[in-house]
C-alpha cells in the first residue's frame, strides 16, 4: 500500500516562500494499492486534489473519494478535479449528510451559482455522490471502518484503511477536548479514536494546535499534535503523521514542533505535500524511493 500527501495543511491554503517545503494545500490524500498503478481511494477533497490530477498525467481517474466531513478545506477542490472532470472518469464520492438530506444537495451549496459557475451534477464524468453511515464498508479493494469523532461544525467521520496487511488511520480533524480534559488536559482518548488507530502501520491525525494553543484555540474543532502523539502511544501505532497543519505556521515552525515531540515507540514525521510513504506486508513503513521527502 502507498500513501501519498497531496495537501496537508488545514482551514485555508497557504502560498508564500514560508510554505514550500511542508506545502500549502487542504487536505488530501491518495491511497495505491499494491500492484496497482494509480491510487483509487482518496481521502478527501481539499485544494490538495490538484495535485492528485497532476500526477495521473492527463488519466482520467476512476474510484472513490471519501470526505471525512464537508468544510471547505475538505470539499473546495472537487470541482478542480480536472482528472475527474473528464468524460471518461468514473468517480464515487461517500461522506456524511444531514438528515433528509442527499450528500449531493449539501455539496451544492458550495458548488453552484452564484457561489460558483457549475452544480456537482454539471462536472463530466460518471459521478455518483452517496451518503454513509459510521459502520464498515468495501470500497476499492480495501476495507474501511468509519467512526464518528468530535469536531466542530458538522459530522465528522474518521476512517481506518486496511488491505488486510498494512492499515492507516485517519482522523484529519479531532476535537478530543468537546468530550472533555482527559488524563492530561489534551482531550479524552475515547473509544472511537483508539478503536481507528490501534495497532495502525500509519496515524495520520490533526496536529493544528499545540498544547500550549488549545486553551485559547481549542474550541475551533482541533487537537493539539501533542494529543497525537499521546493516542499514537496509547493505540500503539507504528507511526504518525503530522496532519492538518495550521495555515500561519511555517516550514520551520511545523518541524521545530515535531522535533519537540520525540517518543518513544512511535516515530513521528511530518505530513509535506508530495510525501509518499510505504506501508509493508510485514508492518513496517518507510518512505517510497520515488518521491518522499526527508521527514
Amino acid at each position: 500500500m502507498l500513501v501519498t500527501f497531496h495537501g496537508v495543511r488545514g482551514s485555508t491554503p497557504s502560498p508564500g516562500t514560508g510554505f514550500t517545503r511542508i506545502g500549502g494545500h487542504t487536505s488530501c490524500v491518495a491511497i495505491t494499492a499494491d500492484g496497482d498503478p494509480v491510487p483509487r481511494l482518496v481521502l478527501d477533497a481539499g485544494t490538495g486534489l490538484r495535485r492528485l490530477s497532476a500526477s495521473l498525467g492527463g488519466r482520467p481517474f476512476h474510484g472513490t473519494v471519501i470526505l471525512g466531513h464537508l468544510h471547505w478545506d475538505h470539499t473546495q477542490g472537487l470541482p478542480f478535479f480536472t482528472a475527474g472532470d473528464d468524460p471518461r472518469a468514473e468517480v464515487v464520492v461517500l461522506g456524511p449528510a444531514p438528515p433528509g438530506e442527499t450528500l449531493e444537495t449539501v455539496l451544492a451549496r458550495m458548488i453552484s451559482p452564484p457561489l460558483f459557475p457549475i452544480s456537482p451534477t454539471e462536472l463530466r464524468g460518471a459521478w455518483d455522490f452517496r451518503a454513509i453511515e459510521p459502520g464498515r464498508l468495501h470500497v476499492e479493494g480495501f476495507e474501511v471502518l468509519v467512526r464518528e469523532i468530535p469536531h466542530k461544525g458538522g459530522r465528522t467521520f474518521g476512517l481506518r484503511v486496511s488491505d488486510g496487511d498494512a492499515t492507516v488511520a485517519y482522523l484529519s480533524d479531532h476535537a478530543p477536548q468537546f468530550l472533555g480534559p482527559g488524563e492530561d488536559g489534551l482531550g479524552e482518548y475515547h473509544p472511537a479514536a483508539l478503536e481507528l488507530a490501534r495497532d495502525a502501520d500509519l496515524l495520520i491525525h490533526d496536529a493544528q494546535y499545540t498544547a500550549e494553543e488549545l486553551g485559547a484555540r481549542g474550541g475551533f474543532g482541533h487537537a493539539a499534535a501533542e494529543y497525537a502523539v499521546g493516542l499514537g502511544q496509547r493505540s500503539a501505532a507504528r507511526r504518525l503523521a503530522l496532519f492538518h497543519h495550521d495555515p500561519s505556521r511555517t516550514d520551520e515552525q511545523v518541524e521545530a514542533i515535531a522535533e519537540s515531540l520525540a517518543a518513544p515507540g512511535l516515530e513521528v514525521v511530518v505530513a509535506r505535500d508530495g510525501l509518499t510513504l510505504q506501508l509493508s506486508a510485514a508492518g513496517r513503513t518507510k518512505p517510497d524511493g520515488g518521491g518522499a521527502h526527508g521527514c
